[in-house]
């Protein structure tokens, strides 16, 4: 709740005693309290203008503040737009890779180009509640996102790229003195299912601090529970499972949550520090053959909900929910685009009692659907997550279409064509009240081939209007098979990091199969502002992880970058010259050591000093940056 700032009065006044008027003293007097009442009318008026400390309410957070003004957006629908105050503090919650906020959130859309206008690629949009379908749809309440410092009102990592901008997988400073990485736990008790183990790609780890209050309720192991500022690792992988671990010895927390079906992408914690997990599904291995997404308590583990995504409305009969789910806090939203074709929302109306830990969802579910000129089953289906700024949402489909939806008409504002497939999350940057996206593509359907090398285009775009700012090309080979389970796709999988601080003139893209079928991968930083080269950091072994961009006190930024054998590369993000790279042991210290299988196609996660990273063997790591 907001505490709002006040002003004690002390309103005890002494009478004096009537006597002989003495004009000049009544001056005196006067002219004192004339000057007086200025002095406190200014303390008031400084005290007003001071933001007050929040106490966990997103629309509250600074960033915003209490002076709306009312803007039209498309649709008609009125959304309350604030004014971000002048002074900026920081909260316990807020990330200080991102502090302080530096989003605006004023950027107006614009009108696309002929080319970009959806009705010349989309001949069909639909929202349905239920079978019924929704005329001229407006979402009441709408959803608005702030700046990503915004995002959440608790410390972590609570979903994949860590906000609404999908910009920031990493959480505090990190402190490099030596320079150099140490293998300092194994969580190993990944299993596996259907002969799928380990954790895939996307498979970025979350990683939280809970309140403390909210920790004791939890069906944590008595030591963990009691442990004060605890950081929660949660990673969901192949074998079915949700496994939970600290950060600081990769010791178990609580159980595994048992979901029975794989799991590849990134799930989502709630931003409002709620117990809950947002969890979708990557293959049909489920004992009931289900398909879909499901939301947990962390309280106790319990099913509060599932969603089916086998839906007789979806344009692709693939029911994957790859996607790393946004929720909005304040309208209580939950938005999940699914491998079918299908954007899912949900109205959550969310019950949570804290004093008790009691938690429920009673989800209204409205879909929708579009469909695009002359396309059909495998090139529907969307594996980016979605990335927002304010009420507009963009992905990328397996046609290679990048688009711009108000997410509060579910009307498509532009869509541009990327000229290959594209299942990379878009990163958004707002800069001198500009919007902008970057995004690139893998090598995938190019030519009729086996084996090729063709190109990963690579993009910025004005986000309001779809406009092409820059494009480039790195060239990558690419494995396609008739059966997709034996592609090694080329190009662009990881997403790119968003400079901040000393690199905040850069952009840096990752590009995999560089040197031939298997082998190479390139970061490779870019200007923002002209897409020229500026550095670029080659490597032996391809990848289809994101980097990780982390700064230190100072704002000197290093790269972390995890390949397909196992490896961890630290990189100088100001020249791309290495630092060090360590490659990962599996039973580490045992007299059965393997240093072969740790394919990490996973993302990472950096907190303070530790990288937290997936692989498809049996292992999750923690590595310390020294």
């Amino acid at each position: 709740m907001r505490q709002s700032p006040y002003v004690r009065y002390d309103n005890q006044f002494h009478q004096p005693r009537r006597r002989k008027p003495d004009y000049a003293l009544r001056f005196m007097v006067g002219l004192t309290v004339v000057l007086l009442v200025a002095v406190v009318a200014l303390g008031i008026s400084t005290i007003l203008k001071k933001p007050p400390k929040e106490s966990g309410v997103q629309s509250s957070l600074t960033g915003t503040s209490d002076a709306l003004s009312e803007t039209t957006v498309s649709g008609g629908i009125s959304i309350a737009t604030p004014t971000p105050p002048q002074v900026a503090e920081k909260m316990a919650y807020h990330n200080p890779v991102l502090f302080p906020a530096t989003a605006q959130m004023k950027a107006v859309i614009g009108q696309p180009s002929a080319e970009l206008i959806p009705s010349t690629k989309i001949n069909s949009q639909v929202v349905f509640s239920a079978d019924t379908e929704i005329a001229q749809y407006a979402r009441d309440p709408a959803v608005r996102f702030t700046d990503p410092l915004n995002y959440q009102t608790v410390p972590g990592i609570l979903t994949f790229r860590g906000n609404n901008f999908r910009n920031c997988a990493s959480w505090g400073t990190v402190t490099v003195e030596e320079g150099a990485l140490e293998q300092v736990w194994e969580y190993n008790r990944l299993g596996s299912m259907s002969g799928w183990g380990g954790t895939a790609w996307t498979g970025q780890p979350l990683a939280v601090q809970w309140d403390y209050e909210l920790q004791q309720k939890m069906n944590m192991y008595p030591d963990k529970r009691l442990k004060q500022g605890l950081t929660e690792v949660i990673q969901a992988a192949l074998d079915g499972k949700i496994h939970f671990f600290d950060i600081d010895d990769g010791m178990p927390t609580r159980d595994p949550i048992v979901i029975g079906a794989s799991v590849k992408g990134t799930p989502s914690l709630d931003p409002r520090g709620y117990p809950l997990i947002y969890v979708g599904q990557g293959l049909d291995n489920e004992a009931e053959k289900k398909m879909g997404f499901r939301i947990y308590s962390l309280i106790d583990g319990t099913l509060l909900h599932f969603q089916s995504c086998k839906d007789s409305r979806a344009p692709r009969n693939w029911y994957g929910s790859d996607s790393s789910p946004i929720i909005n806090a304040e309208t209580d939203t939950l938005i999940y685009p699914s491998e079918n074709g299908l954007i899912y929302s949900l109205k959550l109306n969310t019950f949570y009692e804290k004093e008790s830990g009691r938690i429920t969802v009673s989800p209204e579910t409205i879909v929708y659907r579009y469909l695009a000129n002359n396309l059909s089953g495998v090139s529907y289906g969307i594996e980016s997550s979605l990335a927002v700024y304010d009420h507009y949402g963009y992905f990328s489909d397996n046609s290679g279409n990048l688009c711009c939806l108000d997410l509060n008409t579910f009307q498509m504002v532009w869509v541009k064509n990327l000229r290959d497939d594209s299942d990379v999350t878009s990163a958004l940057e707002e800069d001198n009240g500009r919007v902008y996206l970057y995004i690139g593509t893998e090598v995938d359907w190019q030519k009729n081939e086996l084996d090729y090398m063709g190109a990963s285009y690579t993009y910025k775009i004005d986000a309001m209007t779809g406009e092409e700012v820059w494009q480039t090309s790195q060239s990558c080979w690419t494995h396609n098979e008739s059966d997709p389970n034996g592609d090694i796709n080329g190009g662009m999988l990881g997403t790119p990091v968003i400079g901040k601080k000393n690199i905040s003139d850069l952009v840096i893209f990752s590009y995999c199969q560089t040197k031939g079928l298997g082998s190479g991968n390139r970061l490779v930083a870019y200007s923002k502002l002209t897409g020229e080269q500026v550095w670029a950091y080659e490597m032996n072994m391809y990848s289809w992880s994101s980097p990780v961009d982390c700064y230190d006190a100072e704002g000197n930024a290093y790269i972390v970058m995890c390949d397909s054998l196992g490896q961890v590369h630290l990189v100088n993000g100001q020249n791309g010259e290495r630092i060090t790279y360590l490659q990962t042991i599996i039973n580490k210290g045992s007299g059965n050591e393997i240093t072969t299988g740790s394919n990490m196609e996973s993302s990472p996660i950096v907190f303070g000093n530790m990288i937290v990273i997936g692989s498809r063997s049996s292992s999750v790591f923690g590595i310390l940056i020294k």
